[in-house]
């Protein structure tokens, strides 16, 4: 419970700020990455309890949406290598990700996805493609599926297994909140 209130209150955080570009609602303040950091242990707490594990291997993923309803939100774990999803107060995913390896960075805090392409094509790496891919930041940082060893290995996009990348674009929309904590 004491997730969804944090989530809750960062979240109205976000949509607070004024509008007017595309990365408006992002919030990097130092409260913001202490909250998501905060969001990313319980969700590992979550995930525990709701999957009875204490990893997950590299590229794998655990889904269970059975009964969940509500917004959906994403929570990230920079530490733990690993993505939460949910559906109202419910975890309804976990999986492993890879995020930015030494020199690059992955940022924290608290994030809208602000546009969704189903394949996309990284301008800034060699037309990298990035499938189910869902921009937070105009920087080019986003979730997507892609090579996933386990560990940071990537620019600083956050990267998925390719069936959980496709389940997660399926159920966010424009405007879901994006918690990435240490």
């Amino acid at each position: 419970m004491k997730l969804l209130a944090v989530a809750l209150a960062t979240t109205a955080l976000a949509l607070s700020a004024p509008a007017g570009s595309t990365t408006a609602s992002t919030i990097e303040t130092p409260e913001a990455k202490a909250a998501a950091s905060e969001l990313a242990d319980e969700a590992y707490d979550d995930f525990v309890d709701r999957f009875d594990a204490t990893e997950i291997a590299p590229n794998k993923y655990r889904w269970n949406a059975e009964g969940a309803s509500g917004p959906s939100r994403v929570v990230i774990s920079l530490d733990r290598q690993m993505a939460f999803v949910y559906r109202g107060d419910t975890l309804v995913g976990a999986a492993s990700v890879s995020t930015a390896r030494d020199g690059m960075i992955t940022p924290k805090g608290i994030f809208p996805i602000w546009l969704k392409k189903k394949m996309h094509y990284s301008r800034k790496y060699d037309n990298a493609p990035m499938p189910y891919m869902q921009m937070i930041d105009q920087y080019g940082i986003a979730l997507h599926a892609g090579h996933n060893p386990g560990y940071p290995a990537s620019h600083g996009c956050i990267r998925l297994p390719k069936s959980f990348a496709a389940k997660l674009f399926a159920m966010t929309d424009i405007g879901t909140t994006v918690h990435i904590g240490a």
